[in-house]
C-alpha cells in the first residue's frame, strides 16, 4: 500500500495513529453520517450498495461478516437482499455502532445482525469462518490496507467471496474536473455545516486522492491470495465495486 494512504489522518494537528483518529472521527460523526452520506452522493450510494450486495446473490452466503459496518445500513440492505441466517458487522467507533444498534432494535433484528466493536485489521475470528466479507466504504480507512485485505482472505472460507465498495477517481474529462470541485470545495463546506467537523469532510476527499484504487488495488487482493478479482466501476468512476474471490 502507498505509505501517503496509509499515513493520512483526519486531525493532522492531534497525536494518535491513523487508527485512533479514524475511530474518533467516526465517533464525532456518527448522529449525522446517514444523513450526510445522502446528501453528498445524492443518494447514489443507495443504488451502489445494492448492485455490491447483489452480487453476492449466485453464493447465496448463509454466515457474512461486514467489516466497518458503521451505521449498519450495507448490513440491514444486505439482510433484505440475500436472506443469510446471519450478519456480523465490525467497528472500531462506538458511536457508529451505537447508532447501528438503535437501527437494529428498532427494525426487530437482533436474532440476524449482531455489531460488535473489532480492528478490521485484527478480526477476532478463525480461519475459514465466513462464505462471505463485505466493506462499503470502509478499506480506505484502513491504517495498514494490506494487513486488513490479509485478514478478510483469513476469515473468508475457500471459494467465499470479498464484495468491497469504495469511492474512487474518475479520470475521464469533464467528469474529473467536476469530481475534484465538488468534493474538494462542496462537500468540505457540508460536512462543516451538518456535523460541525469540518477536519472530517476535509480527510474523505484526501482519502479518496491518495487510496489505490482501480486495478492497483486488485493487485493488493491478489497479493494477500485472492485467486480473482473483478473490478467494476460505477458511475462515471466516482465508486467501484470489488468482487474477490478465495
Amino acid at each position: 500500500m502507498s505509505n501517503e494512504a496509509s499515513t493520512l489522518k483526519p486531525y493532522k494537528s492531534k497525536d494518535g495513529g491513523k487508527k485512533e483518529q479514524v475511530a474518533d472521527m467516526f465517533n464525532n460523526i456518527s448522529g449525522k453520517y446517514d444523513l450526510l452520506n445522502r446528501m453528498m452522493t445524492m443518494r447514489i450510494d443507495v443504488i451502489w450498495r445494492k448492485k455490491a450486495i447483489k452480487s453476492l446473490q449466485p453464493l447465496a452466503p448463509q454466515l457474512i461478516l461486514d467489516v466497518a459496518t458503521g451505521t449498519g445500513d450495507f448490513a440491514i440492505e444486505s439482510l433484505r437482499i440475500l436472506k443469510p441466517k446471519k450478519i456480523i458487522g465490525v467497528d472500531i467507533s462506538e458511536g457508529m455502532l451505537a447508532v447501528a444498534k438503535e437501527k437494529i432494535k428498532k427494525k426487530g433484528l437482533e436474532g440476524q445482525l449482531e455489531v460488535q466493536l473489532g480492528d478490521s485489521e485484527q478480526l477476532q475470528f478463525e480461519d475459514k469462518t465466513f462464505d462471505a466479507v463485505t466493506v462499503a466504504f470502509g478499506v480506505r480507512n484502513f491504517e495498514n490496507l494490506e494487513q486488513g485485505l490479509a485478514e478478510i482472505f483469513r476469515v473468508l472460507k475457500p471459494g467465499g467471496k470479498a464484495v468491497i465498495l469504495e469511492l474512487s477517481n474518475p479520470t475521464v474529462f469533464p467528469i474529473k474536473q467536476l469530481y475534484k470541485f465538488y468534493f474538494h470545495k462542496i462537500v468540505p463546506a457540508l460536512g462543516r455545516a451538518i456535523s460541525k467537523d469540518s477536519s472530517a469532510y476535509t480527510y474523505l476527499p484526501e482519502s479518496v486522492a491518495k487510496f489505490p484504487d482501480g486495478n492497483r488495488f486488485a493487485e493488493i487482493t491478489t497479493k494477500v491470495g485472492f485467486s480473482k478479482t473483478r473490478v467494476r466501476p460505477q458511475t462515471f468512476g466516482f465508486c467501484t465495486i470489488y468482487e474477490a474471490i478465495k
